[in-house]
């Protein structure tokens, strides 16, 4: 981790842990006593985090958090958050990199110069990449950055993501595809820089890779999961695609091991080792957003990044109490709503200048009874009692 972000976690008088040998199976045990986990791409299953009992916070020091098992996190009130776009240029830099070197073949040319052969003819075939569409399927942090370094490239942007609107499209200055099938069909390059989620998983499939131009180069430096490589190498024989990836199936969970390099063999296939997000500048940015989100847990109110809190709170009502700023005033509340099967979903309190009295909110998921106003407004600490029906706006 970078020394400047482990040197404001110390500020904060927290005690730095490094076990970057931990795996899936090893992490639970390892969790006893922890309060906050930091993870790259180890799995965090839902044994984990049980294992973890002090556990208050969990950090993935990257973009995606399918290595974590996010239901069990909020199952237990364990936060989760991640460090979005801080990664994104490094991930572009790859794709591009990627890119151009199929287009010229510079990996097949190097080898041959190694091996002491002179091939000029035959590498002088490249079409090269002006004026040629590139289709850019996902528009988060990632894509953004590969459209602003393929218009440097001379290439027609086009794009495809579930969030991109007609309107959107043309602020963005980008070609419109109301599908992922659409945007292929246009795309002499299609890169793909989608989240995996339940719907995205195999999303590029047989009917996207079968709508691409024959030649085509195609990019994924996003996650494996989401594309269908089976229909990937049978595409790579039937329509001459040029194939960059940076993420493979059933990848080792170390930094060194073996892999099934049949694809390999299918074509004209460049990789690398999951390696879009490990630069220098790209792991420093992470860590000091590592260290952000961890002092903003331990020194305010919110947590940064946070996935896993409701984006619209099941709560319909607010109860609001006037209260005289007194030891048991609240609790002696809390009491009365218990008893009447009241269940509180947020609550906020406010203490007035002079620290003689405070408002509280309580966002409560029914409406109290006309018995239980009048029980909390009987306290003589209590100033004023009111309920304020919410908005629905689900």
């Amino acid at each position: 981790m970078d020394t400047q972000a482990l040197e404001e976690l110390r500020i904060l008088g927290v005690e730095i842990i490094s076990r970057p040998e931990l795996t899936k199976e090893t992490l639970p045990a390892a969790l006893e006593g922890i309060g906050i986990l930091v993870v790259r791409s180890t799995e965090v299953t839902a044994r984990a985090i049980e294992a973890g009992r002090q556990l208050n916070l969990i950090v993935r020091a990257g973009a995606g958090v399918n290595t974590i098992d996010v239901a069990a996190a909020s199952a237990r009130g364990v936060y989760v958050a991640n460090c979005p776009g801080k990664n994104a240029i490094a991930v572009a830099e790859l794709t591009m990199g990627l890119v151009v070197a199929l287009d010229r073949r510079i990996v097949d040319a190097t080898t041959d110069l190694r091996a002491g052969k002179w091939e000029k003819t035959r590498y002088a075939q490249a079409e090269g990449l002006y004026g040629r569409r590139i289709g850019v399927a996902g528009l988060g942090a990632v894509g953004r950055e590969v459209l602003h370094r393929a218009r440097g490239f001379g290439l027609e942007p086009h794009a495809w993501s579930r969030s991109l609107s007609q309107n959107k499209a043309q602020r963005l200055d980008v070609g419109f595809a109301r599908s992922l099938e659409e945007l292929a069909a246009r795309s002499h390059v299609l890169t793909i820089h989608l989240p995996l989620d339940s719907r995205t998983r195999g999303i590029v499939g047989r009917n996207v890779l079968e709508a691409l131009p024959d030649g085509a180069i195609v990019v994924n430096t996003a996650r494996s999961e989401v594309m269908d490589y089976e229909a990937l190498e049978d595409a790579i024989a039937k329509k001459g695609l040029r194939v960059g990836l940076d993420v493979f199936p059933n990848e080792p969970d170390r930094g060194t091991g073996t892999i099934e390099p049949r694809i390999f063999g299918r074509g004209l296939v460049y990789g690398t080792p999951h390696i879009g997000a490990s630069t220098e500048q790209a792991q420093r940015a992470i860590a000091m957003e590592t260290a952000r989100i961890i002092r903003a847990f331990m020194t305010e109110e919110t947590v940064p990044n946070v996935v896993n809190i409701c984006a619209t709170s099941p709560a319909r009502y607010v109860v609001v109490i006037r209260m005289l700023d007194k030891v048991g005033v609240l609790a002696n509340t809390l009491s009365v709503l218990k008893r009447h099967g009241i269940n509180i979903e947020e609550i906020s309190n406010t203490v007035f200048d002079g620290a003689l009295a405070t408002c509280t909110k309580m966002r409560v998921s029914g409406r109290p009874s006309d018995a239980c106003m009048k029980e909390i407004a009987a306290f003589d600490e209590v100033l004023h009692v009111d309920v304020v029906s919410l908005p629905n706006l689900a």
